[in-house]
Order: C-alpha cells, then structure tokens, then sequence
C-alpha cells in the first residue's frame, strides 16, 4: 500500500499537473507513465552494463551511441529551459525508433511509444514531475505495483473516466473463483488498465510464496496507525518464471493511452514482458494479426466488456455472428471469449444483467450455446450500485467452461459488497463476497445442501433452466419466502381510537377553563 510520505509526493505530483493546466486525469497518468518508462530504461541498461562487465556477454542496447543524451540520468539535471525542448524533441523520438527497432521481437511497452507524445508544455512543471519521478522507489518491485495502483485510483477519485475500472474487490473476488495456475495461459481481450490480469499475478505471489519468502514490515496507514504489511516474493514460482513473465498474460484493447497504462501497470507490479496488443477483438483482422491468440489459445478468459454499444456487422468476425447474429458487443464478446478458451478453458466474466434474460433471438441462441454446448457453472448477481457513480446497471459474473454440457448452474444473489450502493461508496459492514467463495467451494467439493431456492446461494439444474427458455437470471428461480403477517381486529383499534378521542376531548375541556378564570 502507499502510505505516508510516498503518497504525499503523489497527491503532491497530481496537483501540480493539475494547477499547470493538465486536468485530464487520464492524460496526466499516461504523462507520468512516460517519464517512469525514461527512468526504467535507463535502470534496465545500467544493469545490463554491469552484467556485461562481468560476464562478458552482449546485450541488445536501449541507447545507441549517438543517442546517450536521451538516458534519464543524462538529462534529468538540466534546467526547466533546456529540459522541456530536449525531453520533447530529443528523448521522445527516441522512444518511437526504440519501437521501431524492437517492436518486432515482442517488446512489451516500446510498441505503443509510436505515438507518445510530451503534454507538458510548461518548464517549471517538467522539472518538478522529473523531479517527482525521481524520488519514487522504481528499483522496488513491491512498492512499484503499490505505487501505480494507487496512481490508477485517481481514476475514480477524479470523477471521470472511472468506467475503465472494475472495483477491485470485484477483480480480486472472481481471480480467487477461478483459482489461476502458474501454468496457465489467461487473458482479457478487453483490459483497460489490466486490473484483471494484475490481480491474477498477485494471487499467483500470494499463493507461491515460502515462508521464507515472505516478509512482513509495520507501515502506517492513512489515519497513521501502525499496520502490517505482507510482501510475497513469490519465489515458489521459479520454475515458472519464464512463462509467467512472457506467455502467462496477454491482453488487448483498441485506446492506445489505455494499453500503455496496461502494460506499465503490468510491469511496475512486477511481470517482465506481457503480451499486450492494439486491437479490436471483435473484428475480422484480429485473427488475421492474431492467429495464435485468437482462437483456442487460453486456459483462463478474465473480462468486463464493454456493456454499450452496437458495432458495423460487416466489420464483426464472420465466425463470431455464426454462433450468435447481433450488433450488440455484450453478446458478441461472449461468442469471442468461448472462441478464444481451449477445450476445458474457463471463462468469468461481468455481464449485463440482459445478457441473462433478453428475449431477443440472438439472446436466447447465446444462452442455448451455453448451456447445451458449453458448461455454465456459475451466474453471480451483483447489487446494481457496484458501478456507482459512473453506471448504475445491473450486472452479473457468469462463470463458464468451454465445451461439455451444462448440468447443475450455482446461483448466488449478492446484496452487499462492503460498499455502499449509492454514488458515494462509502465502506459499510454489509459484505457478501467473502460468502460467495465459501458457498461456491463448498458447491465445488459438492458439500452443503443448494436446493434450497429461497437462500442466497442455491443450484439449479439445466433441465429447469431450458423449461425456462434458457433464462439465466437469478430472479427466474429465486423463491421468496413470505410470513403471513397478522394484524388487529379494525374495530379494536377503532375503539382505541375513540378512547384516545374522548380523552383529548377531556383534556381540552380543562384546559378551557384553566383560561376561562
């Protein structure tokens, strides 16, 4: 977590681009994210310097000779005037031929500096966020991925912008569903700032972790109470190491500021070389660019698609439309999602409750691919103020397996997320998540009794399902429980009333010739 002195040179950072005229909290993080990459660079060839002085091996250099000027540490010492000039026309444009020269062999962030560009127009505020930058603890993997969460955070707190992020609790609840491994292939073909695929590497250090390898310090909070922090090496995961830091995550999104917010949110947490790519995956070119990640690539599929929006049906990949005729991106994305898993490939993912009951055509034959084709093991029902203040629609996480038939779905109907679910989000003691995943394991081991529709979690069988026109909502099969309620006789509250009446009467009489005398 960021506390004390760290977060007040960030909250200082982020005031001072806003009072130098950069409001958007969006472009403000892409900007800082810039200079972070300079600095990183200059880190990582430094180190590899110094691994070549020993070993003797070359390496393939960020900084060729002509080209020293543009290292961090060369620059940062210059004056406002002659910094903004440099970092604009000089370090700049090294970041686009870095991606030129590297973008063919994989490059996890050059590949989206073609097209960075300095917003800063002001010296006095370049100087004071170099500055800034300077100071943060980039060589510290734990406090690097901290550092830019709490960066992240701003996007919500801003007020705009926000409909990128998932609540990360939300995140954090469907990673431990879906229990990743370290063997796995996962991905988010819509990622945002990558918050699905963050979290999955975190639960990986959380479980991965020795004792040995994992360390415990005191910090102070925000109220600054002292609290106990956990940081987890994840050292159980070396013989992992290279797939988790080059195959494990891979990621797309078609907003290029998003994808380098992604890929350096992967990075600062700790993952060196995600697979992060341009693209809009509903469309035909995405097997034509991706034919590797595109169909029957992943054992995880994590995603918050986009819940809006209607798409040119000519642009829409023509196998997409083969299992379900739409414009509608909700439906489309599960279509893609199922394309994209293996055979036995696992799927959680946040629908609009629509999604679930629609009686449109192309609803009903998604849900009929599902359920027959595929295996639904799960709909949880989120409480509509989850997206609040930026959205307040009903949704749901549908949990499913690619291939098999459905047999028995597991149902569960949150009502509380330890939020408030007004526009304020304000922590209440109300928290059903962690019940969620008792519930669901218990379901998993097949333990507990879940025919009991009237309980927040409860199964359902598929034959009830297709009685049902295939609905998957949770309301369709959730039975209330009603208490007759008795109540009095009215003609003995009637008669009680009259006692009242006369009594007042009485009193009002006294009290007229208490004023009479």
């Amino acid at each position: 977590m960021i506390t004390g002195e760290l977060k007040s040179r960030i909250d200082a950072l982020w005031t001072d681009f806003w009072t130098g005229g950069i409001t958007n909290p969006l472009t403000v993080i892409e900007q800082i994210t810039f200079l972070m990459y300079s600095r990183l660079l200059d880190m990582n060839e430094r180190r590899d310097e110094k691994r070549t002085s020993l070993s003797g091996h070359p390496f393939a250099r960020r900084f060729l000779a002509d080209e020293q000027d543009c290292r961090w540490e060369s620059w940062r010492h210059y004056g406002a005037e002659l910094m903004l000039p440099h970092v604009r026309d000089k370090v700049f444009p090294h970041f686009r031929r870095l991606a030129e020269r590297t973008s063919g062999d994989g490059s996890q962030f050059a590949a989206f500096m073609k097209d960075a560009q300095l917003m800063i127009q002001k010296p006095s505020l370049l100087v004071k966020a170099v500055n800034a930058v300077q100071d943060l603890p980039l060589d510290r993997g734990d406090t690097k991925g901290d550092l830019y969460e709490y960066l992240l955070g701003k996007l919500t707190t801003a007020g705009i912008n926000g409909q990128f992020r998932t609540p990360r609790h939300i995140i954090r609840m469907m990673v431990e569903l879906m229990e990743p491994q370290p063997s796995d292939r996962i991905c988010d073909p819509s990622c945002g700032t990558a918050g699905f695929l963050v979290e999955t590497y975190d639960y990986l250090l959380r479980n991965y972790s020795s004792e040995a390898g994992t360390h415990r310090e005191t910090v102070l909070n925000e109220k600054g109470e002292p609290e106990e922090q956990v940081i987890y090496s994840g050292d159980l995961l070396a013989e992992h190491r290279h797939h988790v830091d080059t195959d494990m995550f891979h990621a797309f999104d078609f907003d290029a500021t998003m994808l380098r917010i992604a890929t350096m949110n992967l990075v600062m947490h700790g993952v060196a070389e995600p697979d992060v790519h341009y693209q809009d995956t509903l469309s035909q070119t995405f097997t034509e660019r991706h034919g590797d990640t595109a169909q029957n690539a992943f054992d995880l599929v994590l995603a918050n698609p986009p819940f809006k929006g209607s798409l040119d049906e000519h642009d829409v990949a023509a196998d997409l439309l083969r299992v379900v005729r739409t414009k509608k991106t909700e439906l489309l994305f599960i279509a893609l999602i199922l394309r994209m898993l293996k055979v036995g490939g696992r799927s959680a993912t946040i629908v609009p409750d629509g999604v679930l009951f629609g009686s449109s055509k192309a609803h009903v034959q998604l849900r009929k691919h599902l359920v027959d084709d595929n295996q639904v093991e799960a709909v949880i029902s989120l409480p509509s103020g989850v997206f609040k203040p930026y959205a307040g629609v009903s949704t749901a996480i549908i949990v499913f397996s690619k291939g098999g038939a459905t047999d028995q779905v597991f149902f569960y109907d949150v009502a509380a997320d330890g939020y408030s679910l007004d526009d304020k989000r304000q922590p209440v003691a109300e928290n059903d998540l962690p019940d969620v995943l008792d519930k669901w394991r218990a379901w998993c081991d097949c333990k507990g009794d879940f025919s009991d529709r009237t309980q927040k979690a409860f199964a359902v069988t598929a034959d009830a399902i297709r009685a049902q026109g295939y609905d998957l909502s949770i309301n369709r099969y959730k039975e209330q429980r009603y208490v007759a309620k008795e109540y009095e006789d009215p003609k003995e509250i009637l008669a009680r009333l009259k006692v009242l009446e006369r009594e007042i009467l009485h009193e009002l009489d006294d009290l007229e010739g208490l004023i009479s005398k």
